[in-house]
């Protein structure tokens, strides 16, 4: 053999050897789709020897469904474009178990165009198909596992807003069970404070009387008796201010007169072991919040204070303008401007950093059972919030705490909440009729005598059904002066049909409470006119005239 002729045989050996062991499946048809010939790694795959194959179609070895799609699908394919690739199809081994494969074909023509053979390229898709399986139950665990977790983020939303609406209805309880608490705590200094004013009450009455008889000046007597009476009913509103559920009106506050105004009561709620200092800062800009609310704020500051110093210490209430800049005001998430700050301080055992991450968390205490609710903190922090201010805790264990209240500078005009000390009385001015409604017959009958001493004609009504008759038979009536809480209909109830019938009707509220018959939305409605009872002469005189005036 020539050597041309070996190197073309060994060419051809080394290309059959290819055809025969490589890693796909080659197969040959003729012009009429029937095996010609298929290399071994094909007939290893599907366990048959070549002569299994030979002179039958390709499809005659996939499975039912594989048969029918390639005969409707592929085979229509071929014969229009000459070729296909990569087609997910299944053949059937000689055992009966499924092959996944990918199948490429391709006619072969010759230089006349016509058709000499098939060319048939068979991959092995095992793997691949098993990764296409995995793929697809992963996805759907991951479906199920979506759905699950949606389901589970419902029910847990629900499960959470029940908790917190139970835990806001104990919460509300537990706030007004503390300011009962704090009633009962003060009631001993205070009983004392009260029998001191009454016994300057009593003892000017019986002067009064005495020197009455006698003919002689009793002016003093009559200012003491006074004096004790608003004293007497300034407490009283102080100790409303804890019993009732607070609405918010806020108004232009001076800091250091409210701590100037409430330091006895401090006193009183201190005790003898603890001593009391204030630093007041002069020139001290306003604030705009609800003043009993602050004074709750700082009240509840001071008891937990108390509390720190088991065996007596100092407590500071200081205040201050102070501006906080923006970074700290960024990094505290409130706005950066000017400050009033409250601050009060201890000399008890301090706090650990821990306590003082969760000071204000409702219901977090450090104090054993039944000492303590655990919602002070929190209110006050409410408060604070409330107002568009902001609270600061600084401690160390052994010295003491500073717990800082920032609440913004108010621009407005300040307003003097002090009674008034003039004798001078607003009286009628002409004809004036007032409609007055009260179901306590003894104020009833006083109030009558004091507005008719200051000038008015007063009609008096117990109800408010006899007042509605009234002034459906007294078209001169100009003011309505109605207490607030009375039964079968309240003073806002009346107001409302009174004002139905007569819409020119002028009104001013009575009462010794701050109820929600005059409260929207949590702040006092700005057109009413409410006179806080016990009202003296003078208050009632000014209020009355100013009404009649207004427009």
């Amino acid at each position: 053999m020539s050597a041309p002729a070996e190197i073309m045989a060994v060419e051809v050996d080394d290309l059959e050897d290819l055809f025969e062991h490589a890693p796909c499946g080659y197969l040959a048809a003729g012009a009429d789709g029937h095996i010609t010939r298929v290399n071994s790694t094909f007939c290893k795959w599907l366990g048959h020897g070549k002569t299994a194959f030979i002179g039958h179609r390709f499809q005659d070895f996939l499975n039912i469904a594989g048969k029918i799609y390639y005969e409707t699908h592929f085979a229509p394919l071929m014969r229009m474009q000459g070729f296909f690739n990569e087609v997910a199809l299944d053949l059937v081994r000689a055992d009966g178990s499924p092959l996944p494969v990918l199948v490429n074909a391709a006619e072969r023509r010759g230089e006349s165009g016509n058709l000499r053979f098939i060319r048939i390229t068979v991959f092995n898709a095992s793997d691949r198909r098993r990764y296409e399986r995995e793929l697809l139950d992963a996805r759907r665990a991951a479906e199920r596992a979506n759905a699950e977790l949606l389901e589970l983020n419902q029910t847990l939303e629900r499960r959470i807003a029940e908790a917190v609406e139970a835990r806001l209805i104990s919460e509300r309880a537990l706030h007004q069970a503390q300011k009962m608490e704090a009633v009962g705590q003060l009631t001993g200094g205070i009983a004392h404070d009260f029998n001191n004013m009454l016994a300057v009450i009593v003892s000017s009455l019986g002067l009064l009387e005495r020197r009455l008889a006698n003919g002689e000046d009793v002016s003093r007597f009559v200012s003491a008796a006074k004096e004790g009476a608003n004293r007497a009913a300034d407490l009283t509103r102080r100790l409303l201010s804890f019993s009732r559920q607070q609405t918010v009106a806020p108004e232009a506050i001076n800091a250091n007169q409210m701590v100037a105004d409430i330091s006895e009561l401090l006193r009183r709620t201190l005790g003898e072991s603890v001593q009391l200092e204030t630093v007041l800062a002069g020139g001290l800009w306003q604030v705009h919040a609800d003043k009993n609310l602050l004074e709750s704020a700082i009240l509840n500051l001071a008891i937990n204070a108390r509390d720190a110093m088991s065996e007596g210490g100092r407590l500071t209430i200081e205040t201050a303008n102070c501006h906080l800049d923006e970074a700290y005001a960024a990094e505290q998430a409130i706005a950066s401007g000017q400050y009033v700050m409250v601050a009060v301080t201890d000399t008890g055992t301090g706090m650990t950093p821990d306590v003082v991450a969760k000071a204000f968390e409702p219901f977090f205490t450090t104090k054993g059972v039944g000492k303590g609710t655990g919602l002070g903190l929190s209110q006050v922090f409410g408060f604070v919030k409330q107002s568009n201010g902001h609270i600061k805790i600084y401690s160390e264990v052994g010295h003491g705490t500073t717990m800082k209240i920032y609440l913004p500078r108010f621009y407005g005009a300040p307003k003097d909440s002090r009674p008034q000390t003039s004798d001078h009385l607003a009286l009628a001015s002409g004809r004036e009729v007032i409609l007055l409604v009260e179901d306590d017959a003894q104020v009833l009958s006083l109030t009558a005598q004091t507005l008719r001493d200051l000038g008015y004609e007063v009609i008096g009504t117990p109800n408010a059904a006899e007042a509605l008759k009234a002034l459906s038979t007294h078209p001169g009536i100009r003011l309505l002066y109605t207490d607030l809480v009375m039964p079968d209909m309240n003073g806002r109830a009346l107001a409302d049909e009174a004002r139905r019938r007569r819409p020119d009707l002028k009104i001013l509220f009575t009462s010794g409470y701050a109820r929600n018959a005059i409260v929207h939305n949590g702040t006092l409605d700005p057109e009413m006119n409410v006179l806080q009872k016990p009202a003296s002469m003078q208050h009632l005189a000014a209020k009355v005239r100013e009404i009649h005036n207004s427009a």
